[in-house]
Parts: C-alpha cells; sequence; structure tokens
C-alpha cells in the first residue's frame, strides 16, 4: 500500500468540504440567524477535523481493505477505529475548541452520549458528502483518461495514414517524372521543378492538423499540372471551385487522394479522349468534392476495388468527422467519386 502523502488529492478534500460547509453554514444560518457568527467558528473547528479525518479514511483506509480479503479483519478494526473517530473523536474534538476557546458551547450535553450522537449526525452527513463527491470525481478523472486515450490513439492512427498517404502520393508522382525522363522529354525538368514545389508543400506545411482551403487548392493545383506534362491535349480537364471563405481550414492533403485516383487509374487507362472533372464547393461549413474520371470497357468489367489512397481516406474521414458521406460509382464509360463533408462535425 502506497502511503505517500498525495498533496493535489487532499486539496480536492479541501475544495469539497469547501463546499459541505458552505451548504451547512446555509442550514445554520435558516435555522439559528441570531447565533449564526459563532456558529461559523464552531463549524470551522468541526469541519477542518472531519475533513482531514475523511481524506485519511477514503484515500488510506478503505484502499487498504481493498488490497487483499486477507487484510478484512484489520479493515474491519479500521472502521471501527474511524467509527470511535467520528463520533466520541469528534466529541472530543469539541471540548477540546472549547478549552482553547475556538468553540462556543450552544448547547448543554448532561449526558456524553448526548453529544456524541450530535457530532455523529454531522459526521454522517460528512462521510456521505465526501465519499459521494469522491465517487463522481473518480469516476470523471476514469472517463477524461479513457477519453484521452481514444484521442492518442487515433492521433497515432492519423499520423501511420498520414505516414502511408504521403510516401504513396510521393511515388505515383516520382513514376510519372520516370516515364518522362524515360522519354527524354524536354519536359522532364519542368516537371521535377513542380514536384520540388510538391515536396515543400509536404515537409513545411502538413505537419500541423490543418491547413487553409486555398492551400490545399493549391497542391490540386500543382498536382493536375504535373500529371497533364505526361498527355498531349486529348486530356481534358476540368477544375473549378466555389468556397465562401478560402482561409476556412481542413486537414492536409485529405482531398488529394481523390484526384489522384482519377489520374492514376483512370485517365491512365483511358484510350481516346480522357479527362478528369473535378468540382469543389464549401458553403456554410457544407463541403462537397466531385471528381469525375474517364473509364474504358474492361475497367467496367473488373469492378470498383479500392485502393491504398481511397482506404486510407475513409479512415481518416472516420476518425476526423462524425457527418460526412464518401461514395464511389463506376458508370459504363466513367468513375465518380462523390465525397460531402460537414466541417463543423470534426472530433
Amino acid at each position: 500500500m502506497n502511503l505517500t502523502f498525495d498533496r493535489e488529492r487532499f486539496l480536492f478534500y479541501l475544495r469539497i468540504g469547501g463546499l459541505f460547509l458552505l451548504m451547512w453554514l446555509f442550514i445554520e444560518l435558516a435555522n439559528y440567524p441570531h447565533t449564526f457568527v459563532p456558529r461559523v467558528w464552531n463549524n470551522l473547528w468541526r469541519w477542518s477535523y472531519v475533513t482531514v479525518l475523511s481524506f485519511i479514511l477514503f484515500e488510506y483506509t478503505i484502499p487498504f481493505i481493498r488490497l487483499s480479503w486477507k487484510r478484512i479483519l484489520a479493515g474491519l478494526f479500521l472502521l471501527l477505529v474511524h467509527l470511535m473517530l467520528y463520533s466520541f473523536g469528534l466529541y472530543a474534538w469539541r471540548q477540546i475548541g472549547i478549552w482553547l476557546h475556538i468553540y462556543t458551547p450552544l448547547a448543554d450535553y448532561h449526558r456524553i452520549s448526548r453529544g456524541v450522537e450530535t457530532q455523529m449526525s454531522y459526521s454522517a452527513g460528512a462521510i456521505f458528502f465526501y465519499g459521494i463527491s469522491r465517487h463522481i470525481f473518480g469516476y470523471m478523472q476514469l472517463r477524461q483518461a479513457a477519453q484521452q486515450l481514444r484521442i492518442e490513439k487515433q492521433q497515432a492512427e492519423l499520423s501511420y495514414l498520414k505516414s502511408q498517404t504521403n510516401p504513396h502520393f510521393l511515388f505515383n508522382t516520382l513514376n510519372n517524372i520516370y516515364s518522362l525522363a524515360r522519354d527524354k522529354s524536354d519536359l522532364a525538368p519542368e516537371s521535377i521543378l513542380r514536384l520540388s514545389k510538391i515536396l515543400r508543400f509536404m515537409l513545411y506545411e502538413t505537419g500541423g492538423q490543418y491547413i487553409a482551403i486555398e492551400q490545399e487548392l493549391k497542391i490540386i493545383s500543382d498536382y493536375i499540372a504535373l500529371e497533364q506534362l505526361r498527355y498531349d491535349e486529348s486530356l481534358r480537364v476540368n477544375f473549378n471551385y466555389d468556397v465562401d471563405d478560402l482561409r476556412q481550414s481542413l486537414p492536409p492533403l485529405l482531398l488529394i487522394p481523390l484526384v489522384e485516383n482519377a489520374f492514376k487509374h483512370g485517365v491512365s487507362e483511358s484510350r481516346g479522349e480522357p479527362y478528369v472533372h473535378i468540382h469543389l464547393s464549401v458553403k456554410q461549413r457544407q463541403l462537397d468534392f466531385l471528381v469525375k474520371n474517364s473509364i474504358e470497357a474492361y475497367q467496367v468489367e473488373r469492378g470498383v476495388k479500392e485502393n491504398i489512397g481511397l482506404s486510407n481516406l475513409r479512415r481518416q474521414l472516420e476518425l476526423l468527422y462524425t457527418d460526412y458521406t464518401l461514395s464511389v460509382v463506376q458508370g459504363s464509360d466513367a468513375f465518380t467519386a462523390t465525397l460531402h463533408i460537414n466541417l463543423s462535425s470534426h472530433v
């Protein structure tokens, strides 16, 4: 058993005891207004004794009994001692206060048993008040600890998801540059320059929990421009947005997986006239993001298969928001991803 003195816990008893004292003084004022001043000092004297005794009871004696069934006899003895201290001890404390001229005897007890009984009624109220308060406080601490553990677990999982998503995004971008370099394209230097901008953003702007929507739009634009270097003019990209406040916050790189998916698993495998349509709307904290891209017939037969980017996005949304929908629909010639987020529902 740990017998070290817990200062913070004792201060908790003093604060709770202060509420108990105020409650008791209110009762005294209502019933005995003409002797209220001496009753204040009397209650302060009793309160100091009962507070210390309750601290010992709930923080040392009861935990000692719970440690082992073998200590139950010793525990029963200790509880008996506490009972004596709460009754005869408090009466003795009253007598000490009278001797020190701190406690004013407002009632004469012809029998000690009567005085002990009166003091015990005060002690019973204190035991009940301190016991209930300690139980509520312990329950709140337990819930707070559980909540903190849940938050830390979610943050760790989010960090892990980001550590997966960012390299995945980077490797796909490097593959694009590799294809240009392999073909000895004159666009390779420009693609490297655009990649450096993206890397700078990933290194210095995505470390926090949020970025402005304006920054997210900038990285999407840079990524689209980098992808367009791989294709000729047959690729049609339509990227537009309608945002009421570009300074609104958003988790970094949250929208990129849908854009990346459109190019990597849609346009790159499309023949003919490939296209990507991207539209972002943010009105009154309601975000709607639509990404539609062309696909080929054999992709339709293969069915919808979510890659690591989409899977990670779903999990991030679960951890970040309580009100959102993410749907992916594969039609006969197009793949459509639709994301709706109530930005006010952030966990």
